[in-house]
């Protein structure tokens, strides 16, 4: 009889299993189903207006900067409308071949028709603007690529989405993301893998891909992403675009909505930031001018009231520029060290000083205080996100890792640290596995005040020099699909200004040749470990691909960071 009564338990547990998996798997398909809806309306009714206005010169209006289209919408030689439709478009076309756009907002329509009843016409006047999956927009999901947000649409628009309403800018599109945003990578179980548009072999980057790829693709003119390991400039730097992380307040994040259905609001050690991308420098700055606005403080408080500054961005005046082509933690590819090296020649052959700088302590960085902020609870609170849900291929090993008890994961920490040159092991067990946790309250507010305490070394190294702003590598080129889980503290190069809090932004300056390629066969990184190995497989095959650099400033100085930004543009579309 207990026998019996054992096999029937474990009978129904199969079954209940079974059918939660066929529950989650349904609730997979309807999100894929309304999306795919949503394309074939869109489709229409792009197709009606084609239909009804045939002589749109689509190419001409595609390839106007955004501070011309501004103008040209302004005046009235272009209506709203017709430049909508023709993003629209584009967009359907660049998501058919990259898997960018998850959403269409089909309220666009409704907005098109708000901005022509506005009394002022904003500075942002009939812009479409996309933006990524997590950015609130009433009536629509925030999904993170997780399932157990397909449930509740948001109630109410981010306070950012309402600024660009108010600014006459038209959100019409919701892009895809990596699951949990936990990747630089771009997949999810849900709406699958976003390509980059270069080349459909690579990632367009993470977690803000989507954008990375839909702007690259020519089907958006300006984008909105977030940032909190470097998830704005990593896609910028894979695509070839412009993107700003500003300091972390600087912009309003309310209510950004986050893996476990909180919001980016509560006060973290490393703050998540929200930015522009978009094609040039010009574009950024005139998205920060306009949501640096009367309405954005009003709806915001805890936003200081600090408007753009026009002066700072515009200012001819000679910098003193540091400068570093790697943190001696994750040595980076040729190419962008190359890159590097030929924009501080460019800078000093401008008149600008280019100073050595070395930031200091980055293993400790990476390992103490970026990675701890994230699993000071050993990766408990992330894993509930992925509960009766399905893991992303790209994020199993992290999963897994997480998933090794504490004891499990000090014991290996033990046996593999005399190893860790040694071990392929590492590849999946050094980000996580042997990460400390913080075991109490006291270790957690010990963990804030060394972040403080680093950044106060920070700035004192930075004032010593008398530094304007700093110029440094990103990671680039553009990854191989599926290679970005293996290489999580690849990051560093933009991790370093999310655990700062500085403000920091990526150009591309170049693109990958053949001697780059020829020279990353000689490549050996640190010490030709199997994580060095592995990088150099993911960036491999890259000809023609971009190559960016990064521009550094200090905390609230976002319009000196784009001024570095604009001359290092300026100086490489010279050369």
């Amino acid at each position: 009889a207990a026998l019996a009564l054992l096999g029937s338990s474990a009978a129904a547990v199969v079954v209940w299993k079974w059918l939660g998996k066929r529950q989650i798997q349904k609730k997979m398909e309807e999100a894929r189903r309304t999306r795919d809806e949503g394309v074939k309306k869109m489709a229409q009714a792009v197709q009606q207006f084609r239909e009804q206005v045939p002589s749109v010169q689509a190419d001409a209006i595609l390839s106007l900067p955004l501070l011309e289209l501004t103008g040209r919408l302004r005046e009235g030689s272009l209506s709203p409308k017709t430049v909508l439709y023709t993003y629209l478009e584009k967009a359907l076309e660049v998501t058919q071949q990259t898997n960018c756009v998850r959403h269409f907002i089909p309220e666009c329509e409704e907005q098109l028709q708000e901005i022509q009843r506005q009394r002022e016409k904003g500075l942002l006047y009939g812009i479409p603007v996309s933006i990524k999956d997590h950015i609130g927009h009433k009536g629509h999901l925030s999904t993170c690529g997780l399932v157990q947000c397909l449930g509740t649409p948001v109630q109410e628009d981010s306070i950012l989405v309402k600024v660009l309403k108010r600014q006459g800018a038209i959100p019409f599109a919701m892009t895809n993301v990596p699951q949990s945003l936990f990747n630089y990578d771009c997949s999810n179980p849900i709406f699958g893998q976003t390509l980059n548009p270069f080349n459909h072999q690579k990632s367009p980057g993470g977690s803000s891909g989507g954008e990375g790829a839909l702007i690259a693709g020519g089907g958006s003119i300006l984008g909105i992403g977030s940032d909190t390991g470097g998830s704005i400039r990593l896609p910028s730097s894979f695509c070839g675009l412009c993107g700003l992380k500003p300091t972390a307040e600087r912009l309003s994040v309310w209510p950004i909505h986050l893996l476990n259905g909180d919001v980016c609001s509560r006060p973290t050690p490393v703050p998540c930031a929200l930015g522009p991308m978009a094609r040039d420098v010009d574009s950024l700055a005139l998205c920060m001018k306009a949501l640096l606005c009367e309405e954005m403080f009003r709806l915001d408080p805890t936003v200081p009231p600090m408007p753009f500054d026009e002066e700072v961005y515009s200012s001819s005046a000679l910098l003193r520029i540091g400068y570093y082509d790697t943190d001696g933690y994750f040595p980076l590819p040729p190419c962008m060290r190359r890159a590097v090296q030929e924009t501080r020649g460019a800078l000093q052959a401008a008149g600008h000083q280019l100073v050595p700088f070395s930031p200091p302590r980055i293993h400790y960085v990476m390992t103490e205080l970026f990675l701890k902020t994230f699993f000071a609870d050993g990766g408990r609170a992330w894993l509930d996100v992925f509960t009766g849900g399905i893991v992303d291929p790209n994020l199993k090993s992290q999963v897994n890792c997480c998933k090794i008890p504490s004891l499990g994961k000090k014991l290996l920490a033990l046996i593999l640290k005399p190893l860790q040159f040694l071990l392929l092991l590492l590849l999946k067990l050094k980000n996580v596995a042997t990460i400390s946790t913080c075991r109490s309250v006291k270790e957690m507010w010990n963990h804030h005040h060394q972040i403080e305490a680093y950044r106060t070394e920070f700035i004192a190294r930075w004032k010593e020099l008398r530094l304007d702003v700093v110029l440094c590598p990103v990671l680039g080129p553009a990854f191989t699909t599926g290679y970005p889980g293996k290489l999580l503290t690849a990051i560093s190069s933009t991790m370093l200004y999310n655990v700062l809090n500085f403000p920091a932004g990526v150009v591309p300056v170049s693109t990958v040749t053949e001697a780059d390629e020829e020279e990353l066969k000689l490549y050996q990184g640190c010490c030709d470990d199997p994580w060095d190995r592995t990088l150099k497989q993911a960036v491999a095959g890259a000809v023609g691909l971009p190559v960016a650099v990064q521009c550094v400033a200090l905390p609230w100085r976002e319009e000196l960071c784009l001024r570095l930004m604009k001359e290092v543009e300026t100086l490489s579309q010279e050369k």
